[in-house]
């Protein structure tokens, strides 16, 4: 790996740097590691811009996003392929919502501006852990994750999600190192979805997680860590010069 890279990790809704924070102690003596904030803007354009603005021009990126984190993630390959080196999509998906999805997003969005917002982790954490941990430490360290997030911000990532484009028809263009990977438990975006993401990306690298729902960072540090190795490892693909 090169030693000018940074590790670019992108959390996922209502999360925030405490997604990572296994990772980051694991491999910050490696290379240089930045966790973007995603809570500040309404749209994946203004968020992968963000987000890409941590790290210095000239510095490759190995760019990792996580459900929301992997759609802004697909933005900043649309806006500075250039400057990513690696990427890999966790817990994610290319397509946009079903009508289905987009009315369920709207309902929790509702029912967080009527001043429920608390209301709101308690229905996702079924979703977001596996059922084994569900009642374990993990949960209430989930719950305050989206506490600290707000609903002012959930709000503004709600609304960034509900306007993200179909995905799939550029993921034959990728020309990097990709890691595809998601929970075997995973009900938000299920392995079916990262199988179709890894089968339009050419050479990309597919791990279904036993054990994990669509938290695996938080759920299993220790294996997240090892495929986020592996894949830093990878062979080097020259990033891309152009469009998707």
């Amino acid at each position: 790996m090169s030693p000018s890279m940074t590790l670019l990790l992108l959390p996922g809704l209502l999360c925030d740097a405490r997604l990572w924070r296994d990772q980051v102690a694991a491999l910050g003596g490696t290379l240089p590691c930045q966790v973007a904030d995603l809570t500040r803007d309404d749209t994946l354009p203004a968020m992968a811009a963000r987000a890409l603005a941590l790290v210095p021009e000239g510095s490759p990126i190995a760019l990792v996003g996580l459900s929301m984190g992997g759609y802004v993630a697909l933005e900043a390959m649309r806006q500075a392929p250039h400057r990513i080196a690696r990427l890999a999509l966790m817990d994610t998906s290319a397509r946009p919502d079903t009508p289905q999805q987009a009315r369920r997003r709207r309902g929790l969005l509702a029912l967080s501006q009527s001043g429920q917002f608390r209301g709101v982790t308690p229905r996702l954490l079924p979703q977001l852990l596996h059922p084994d941990r569900l009642e374990g430490p993990l949960g209430e360290e989930v719950r305050q994750m989206a506490e600290r997030v707000g609903r002012d911000a959930f709000a503004r990532q709600q609304r960034a999600i509900l306007a993200r484009p179909d995905s799939r028809p550029d993921l034959p263009g990728l020309r990097v190192p990709t890691l595809v990977a998601v929970g075997e438990a995973d009900l938000l975006t299920p392995p079916d979805l990262a199988a179709e993401m890894a089968a339009l990306i050419p050479g990309a690298v597919l791990r279904i997680l036993p054990g994990c729902a669509h938290l695996p960072p938080m759920e299993d540090p220790a294996t997240v860590t090892a495929l986020l190795r592996d894949w830093l490892a990878a062979a080097t693909i020259a990033p891309q010069h152009g469009p998707l």
